[in-house]
């Protein structure tokens, strides 16, 4: 039976940052307020000419590079974004597959927002486990500049942009497979976080009115409820289902979208400090790249080796939810 491995992680950040102090200046708010409310201390932000599939390319390339595979050897490619660089097609991770010089490969989007990257993860273990694909490159990449309200201060003090990509390959080793995946959704809370016009369930008098109501929309407080009741359950129950402990978790690997959030789950499953991955402070919310941006920084930094268990948890909107049970098994 094949199994799919967690072979390699990539990432990519631009290099403009926006603080805290720069939105001061833009909206009404201070570095004391988002830090307390968010955790958040700065977000880097796309150049106007860089699109979500050029960040995608680039976390791709490092992760492929790591996987000790060539090229070639990648039979799928599925993105997960919010940001394409199109509306509707051509898919972004087409786009990315031609800037990689691949051939010949299965690729599409998918859209489950901040639970993006579970979502193509649970995709390419499927794939690998039916015997229809070998190596599958999956990508989470965001340019939610481009959708932000630089107005809005309950919303711009949040998102930033980035990439991360890795590469899931078909292995006989089951130590090295990943253990579990649990996905969700429900759509009657919708309204919570969305980009309400720009498809064809809404009707625009004007090109202006449906340009504003591109940009990202969120009920913040209602949010934050529902996401810290999902996420606490879904992590508690993957764990009991694959008779799991938090002490056997290496690297707790939540979605960076709130500190608090992530304090709160991270409390219920009584994780300690050092058990829980965080970057938010540095790259704010960046949708589906937030997990694999976050798993790029602990291999970068020497923390994540080979066999370690990580926890991966996700909610964002739909509104989409998901976690994974994921042993880093590089070739190398």
């Amino acid at each position: 039976m094949a199994y799919a491995a967690f072979r390699s992680i990539g990432a990519y950040v631009p290099s403009k940052i926006l603080s805290n102090e720069d939105l001061s200046k833009m909206v009404d708010t201070s570095d004391e307020w988002i830090t307390k409310r968010t955790g958040i201390k700065e977000r880097h932000i796309a150049a106007s000419d860089e699109f979500t599939s050029d960040m995608g390319a680039k976390a791709a390339t490092l992760a492929i590079e790591r996987s000790g595979l060539d090229k070639s050897e990648i039979d799928m490619v599925v993105c997960a974004t919010i940001s394409p660089d199109y509306f509707c097609m051509p898919s972004t991770a087409t786009i990315i597959s031609t800037k990689l010089g691949l051939g010949n490969v299965t690729a599409f989007d998918i859209s489950a927002a901040c639970t993006g990257f579970v979502y193509v993860l649970s995709i390419a273990k499927a794939f690998i486990e039916a015997g229809m694909k070998k190596n599958v490159l999956i990508i989470g990449a965001e340019k939610l500049s481009a959708i932000t309200d630089y107005s809005d201060r309950g919303t711009c003090i949040l998102f930033g942009d980035g990439a991360g990509a890795a590469v899931i390959s078909a292995t006989e080793n089951k130590e090295e497979a990943i253990i579990d995946i649990h996905t969700g959704a429900d759509g009657k809370f919708a309204d919570l976080l969305m980009t309400p016009d720009g498809g064809s369930g809404s009707a625009h008098d004007t090109l202006e009115q449906e340009a504003s109501s591109c940009f990202m929309q969120m009920k913040g407080n209602e949010t934050f409820k529902v996401a810290v009741k999902t996420l606490t359950k879904d992590v508690i129950d993957i764990l009991r289902e694959n008779n799991i402990q938090s002490a056997d978790i290496k690297h707790f690997v939540p979605h960076q979208a709130n500190l608090r959030i992530i304090k709160a789950v991270g409390d219920a499953l009584k994780l300690k400090d050092e058990q829980v991955v965080l970057t938010v402070a540095k790259y704010g919310n960046t949708s589906g790249a937030s997990i694999p941006m976050a798993i790029n920084d602990i291999y970068e930094s020497g923390k994540l080796q080979a066999g370690e268990l990580m926890l991966l948890d996700a909610f964002g909107g739909g509104l989409t939810w998901g976690s994974a049970l994921v042993p880093f098994s590089p070739l190398k």
